[in-house]
């Protein structure tokens, strides 16, 4: 009998620590879809969107993003076909439903206004999300973001070249000619161990990413499409002038992956610019500087969420 009330209590514990742990779970979409979903943190409601493309939001959160909890409440979630998300339902995954998703999360919580945080491809997501639904922002931070896929792969390309001392080059102005060659250089990259560069000069950094990475479920269903789908080759940097919400841009000297000067083409009319120094995991190697420099820039903003 007492092991049996021992049992209980444990039962009743666990229960009461899962109460209290944070918000996460599949929100279903429209479609039927299944999003993976976690809410945590206070203030402010901050939504994530991950890169990749056909990443997810575990290791942004895991190497320190939830720092950000401390003045925002945070809210992750994997995109269709990522992570501990669904595949998409009918395989959508235009970039009609990726908005709708994020719109349809926001409404979940019930608040009228937030701050939308992208990192690397994420940055796409962002600006159409900010083109459709201005009046459900507070403000958009974007981290390390591309709003050219084809400027970014192509910085991509050049760096490798200088740092292999190679000559790879597209055999035409096709996007598929482009991937292609990439997917090539990217291999050369690999064989020599120098992978990590693209996202760190910090290997242990990269490694510690990977090692997240290794127990990601996904089946990868957006990653397999989403080079072939022409929307999201599209250039939208035409498209951050006509976003009127605060933007805060934050950008890494050593950034490879997306290109250094690519902010220079920015053209959002009120844009806050910071330049941090470090790679594609600003967000990790100069965390301090980076939790200082969003919560800086929230604290700019009328408190009206």
């Amino acid at each position: 009998m007492k092991k049996l009330l021992a049992l209980i209590l444990v039962v009743i514990v666990c229960q009461s620590l899962k109460a209290q742990s944070s918000d996460q779970s599949l929100l279903k979409m429209q479609d039927g879809t299944g999003l993976f979903v976690k809410q945590s943190g206070n203030g402010p409601l901050c939504i994530f969107v991950h890169g990749g493309p056909g990443a997810w939001s575990k290791s942004f959160e895991n190497l320190k993003g939830s720092l950000l909890e401390k003045e925002l409440s945070m809210v992750y979630y994997d995109q269709r076909g990522c992570g501990r998300s669904q595949n998409a339902a009918a395989d959508d995954y235009s970039l009609e439903k990726m908005i709708s998703d994020i719109e349809q999360i926001r409404t979940h919580y019930g608040v009228d206004k937030i701050y939308l945080m992208a990192h690397s491809f994420g940055g796409i997501l962002a600006v159409n999300y900010a083109a459709r639904y201005p009046e459900h922002l507070a403000g958009i931070i974007l981290a390390n973001v591309t709003l050219h896929l084809s400027y970014s792969l192509q910085n991509q390309l050049t760096y490798i070249n200088g740092l292999l001392g190679t000559t790879f080059k597209p055999e035409n102005n096709s996007d598929s000619a482009l991937f292609s060659t990439f997917l090539r250089a990217k291999q050369a990259l690999g064989e020599k161990g120098l992978n990590y560069k693209m996202l760190s000069d910090n290997k242990a950094h990269v490694e510690e990413v990977d090692k997240i990475d290794q127990s990601n479920p996904s089946s990868y269903g957006f990653a397999k499409v989403v080079f072939n789908m022409p929307v999201y080759w599209k250039n939208y940097i035409p498209l951050s002038e006509k976003i009127r919400v605060p933007v805060l841009v934050i950008t890494g000297n050593k950034d490879h992956s997306i290109g250094e000067n690519h902010y220079r083409s920015f053209r959002f009319p009120q844009m806050t610019l910071k330049k941090i120094d470090g790679g594609h995991l600003l967000y990790y190697d100069n965390n301090a500087e980076f939790i200082r420099t969003v919560f800086d820039f929230v604290h700019q903003q009328p408190a009206e969420q």
